[in-house]
């Protein structure tokens, strides 16, 4: 029985990943008055007159949405609304597990965008935060920040920040193993979606020099600010300042990092040949990646990661998604703010000391204690 066989008989006997559990148990009529009618109006009269008690007397506290239109579900595409539930019920399980959040997953019927900005706005009186998933790009982008605008709860789309918070993690450590400056690299980023733009953002906002985004089309440069794609014409605006044109394996020529969300086997040994000396290499593409793992390895790069468990460095959006909420869900925060995301991934990169690192220890593993509270604290400290 492979692992896909097994799993497929671990969730017909599971019948759902995620169920109620009943904190306010009833046993008699007593705790039945304090649980529901009479004794439950005082509470409603305490949020009547100010609704921030919700964080004192319900779950909001401590309970988020994880909502999706079923648009974009891992490497198998558009698959709709019940396909995607299996999905989402799995991030709510990790959200628990990892950093004790209560997650609800909710997915959607309709792939409208500003259809979804409504139901969402609708729903979020009963929650404390939204995390959004595997919704298409460029759409996410909009549907994200449209919500960020009109809610006063964190919004937090994972396949963007999630995937860059890790990243970016990772690339501290590494530069540090390289000895190499921020602001001196190259990076050549393959995929121009929401990914993409958003770990261009991060690298930018930490200070990278010079980076590059590539599509399947080669370099997003100038051009794309007047094309019909709003994330490649935001990429445009603040990547490639040279305004290079040209194919993704012409980029990579005298890189120092490659990071790629994008496709498998995009690239060969002969690209990463021709990168600068003790090369980076992000392959994330999952579950193949943009190179082999050996093959990158035979050419010469110094350090690899990919999204694979069965590799060393694995890039998981687990270690950053259950302690960005635990963090912001705590402080009462209003929205996850570019600082924090920054905080998170300094915080991610500070877990292992500098004499433990290595080319093949440069982020902390998924089961390691303490990760969520740690970027917990670093995403409270910057709550205002």
């Amino acid at each position: 029985m492979n692992v896909y066989e097994k799993a497929l008989e671990k969730h017909e006997k599971w019948q759902g990943k995620v169920a109620t559990d009943v904190k306010a148990k009833v046993n008699n009529a007593e705790d039945l008055t304090y649980a529901y009618t009479p004794g439950v109006a005082e509470p409603c009269r305490k949020i009547a007159e100010d609704k921030k008690k919700a964080y004192t007397y319900t779950s909001k506290a401590n309970t988020i949405a994880v909502v999706s239109d079923g648009s974009a579900v891992l490497g198998l595409g558009n698959i709709g609304p019940e396909a995607a539930m299996p999905v989402m019920e799995g991030k709510s399980v990790l959200f628990k597990e990892f950093g004790d959040v209560n997650a609800v997953p909710i997915v959607l019927d309709t792939q409208d965008a500003d259809e979804i900005i409504n139901v969402v706005k609708n729903i979020a009186p009963g929650f404390g935060g939204i995390n959004l998933e595997d919704i298409s790009s460029p759409r996410c982008v909009y549907i994200e920040e449209k919500l960020k605008e009109e809610l006063d709860i964190p919004v937090f789309h994972d396949d963007q920040h999630g995937t860059a918070i890790v990243t970016l993690a990772a690339l501290i450590n590494a530069l540090k193993i390289v000895g190499k400056n921020k602001e001196d690299i190259k990076v050549v980023i393959s995929g121009a979606g929401a990914a993409g733009f958003s770990i261009a953002k991060l690298l930018r906002d930490y200070g990278v020099g010079h980076i590059i985004v590539c599509d399947s089309r080669g370099a997003i440069n100038k051009d794309h600010l007047e094309g019909d794609n709003p994330v490649k014409a935001r990429i445009a605006e603040f990547t490639n300042e040279e305004n290079f044109k040209g194919s993704l394996k012409e980029a990579m020529m005298d890189s120092d990092v490659f990071v790629g969300v994008s496709a498998p086997n995009i690239i060969d040994g002969n690209d990463i040949k021709n990168m600068n000396k003790d090369a980076i290499v992000f392959a994330m593409a999952n579950p193949v990646p943009e190179i082999d793992y050996d093959e990158a390895k035979k050419a010469g790069a110094r350090i690899l990661a990919t999204g694979r468990s069965d590799y060393p460095n694995q890039i998981n959006n687990v270690l950053a998604f259950p302690g960005i909420f635990k963090g912001a869900l705590k402080a009462h925060a209003s929205a996850i703010t570019d600082e924090m995301k920054l905080a998170a991934a300094i915080s991610l990169a500070q877990m292992i000391d500098d004499d433990k690192l290595s080319e093949e220890y440069i982020i902390p593993g998924a089961f390691e204690e303490n990760v969520a509270s740690k970027v917990a604290k670093a995403v409270m400290d910057y709550v205002k």
